[in-house]
């Protein structure tokens, strides 16, 4: 049945053209991150990035070279138990080794974890540093820790967190939402890790391809339109697999017929940016382990004067602080052990870094004549002396 009152709307004009119809879709996406499971961290943020691989080996073989004193209120201590296990901890480590253990796994992870291993009067005749990732706590009824439980090769051994003195000894960061574990540097710079790795990426695909930007190949019929059949599509993408990719294949001259024409794309402005952001990932790298990224070899930083100027800050505000704040911790685990009230702390007088302050500050004490002698040694760190020496000098 026709309906007189319904017309039909003309079709619309088509005009032919050469360039056929394209639609292009340009979606954001999510962004990728890695895990930020402390494995994970460590693998992509150590493991697999030289910036971060430099900056935790270079705070924790820093701390761990400090010279350490061991004093009480009378005295400073030449030898003695303590110093003894430092030295030689187990037969596998020395102290420089054990330390940088230590430091790299705070770093790392935000904890820190060393068992003693009681001998047959008691004290402690080996120190050990257990894995991070390996050790748990199970808290109690209260919330505090109950236990630590330690797995490896599927079995787990407990710790009692109650026992006096306590087996292990747990050294972790600050953390504002974790009652139990700290909050690791590398945490922090796990965003930085990914757009320094991805850059890095980046550029070795940049390499694979010859160097250069990629480019397109425009195909032109006789009459200015058409395109290619299937079999001669596959034919080129195979030859453009087989003799124009990868570094092996730089330069080679490309022949094209049937109306195929190379159209090279130059660098767009974000393609030129990235060696620029992978800078900038570099530079919050180092920021968040509190290395001054002349120290790394970085450029684009001039926050510092020279390089002894960087090197003095970084002792003054990263390891030093660092040091004195994990040396204390093991102090008092060890001197519960010992049954002696002990302090164990960098030695300042010893370090290179801070020789010129060091100077400075003896020649502003020693000239000071209203300061009592003893009151000078308090002032230097040192311990009091003797009263026989005490009673002579008066």
């Amino acid at each position: 049945m026709v309906f007189p009152f319904r017309r039909r709307r003309p079709a619309p004009e088509a005009k032919a053209r050469a360039a056929q119809p394209a639609i292009v879709w340009a979606g954001a996406g999510r962004v990728a991150w890695s895990p930020r499971e402390a494995g994970a961290l460590m693998r992509s943020g150590f493991a697999g990035n030289p910036v971060g691989f430099r900056a935790v080996k270079l705070v924790a073989e820093s701390a761990a070279a400090l010279p350490l004193v061991l004093q009480d209120a009378a005295r400073r201590h030449e030898s003695h138990p303590i110093l003894s296990l430092l030295r030689r901890p187990n037969p596998g480590q020395g102290r420089a080794e054990l330390m940088e253990a230590v430091y790299g796994q705070l770093l790392l992870s935000g904890d820190a974890w060393l068992e003693a291993v009681a001998g047959a009067e008691g004290a402690p005749v080996e120190l050990h540093v257990l894995r991070s990732d390996r050790m748990r706590v199970v808290p109690g009824a209260d919330g505090w820790p109950a236990a630590y439980a330690y797995t490896v090769a599927g079995r787990t051994h407990r710790f009692d967190a109650a026992a006096r003195p306590a087996p292990v000894c747990h050294l972790r960061s600050f953390h504002p939402q974790d009652d139990h574990h700290g909050l690791s540097p590398m945490q922090a710079a796990a965003q930085a890790v990914d757009v320094h790795n991805a850059a890095s990426r980046w550029s070795k695909a940049l390499l694979d391809n010859a160097a250069r930007p990629s480019g397109a190949i425009v195909y032109q019929g006789a009459d200015g339109g058409g395109g290619l059949a299937p079999e001669q599509y596959d034919r080129l993408v195979a030859e453009m697999e087989s003799y124009h990719q990868g570094a092996r294949n730089a330069g080679r001259p490309m022949l094209l017929d049937g109306g195929l024409d190379w159209k090279p794309m130059g660098f767009s402005p974000s393609d030129m940016e990235f060696q620029q952001t992978k800078e900038a990932a570099a530079r919050e790298i180092a920021l968040a382990f509190g290395v001054p990224p002349m120290l790394l070899g970085l450029p684009g930083d001039a926050t510092y004067a020279n390089y002894q100027e960087a090197n003095r800050a970084f002792f003054r505000l990263t390891v030093l602080p660092l040091a004195a704040r994990v040396t204390a911790a093991l102090g008092d685990w060890l001197s519960e052990h010992f049954g002696a009230a002990l302090a164990l702390k960098p030695d300042l007088d010893q370090v290179p870094a801070l020789a010129a302050e060091r100077d400075a500050q003896w020649a502003r004490v020693g000239v000071a004549d209203f300061l009592t002698r003893a009151e000078k040694r308090r002032l230097l760190g040192l311990p009091a002396e003797p009263a026989a020496e005490d009673a002579a000098d008066g």
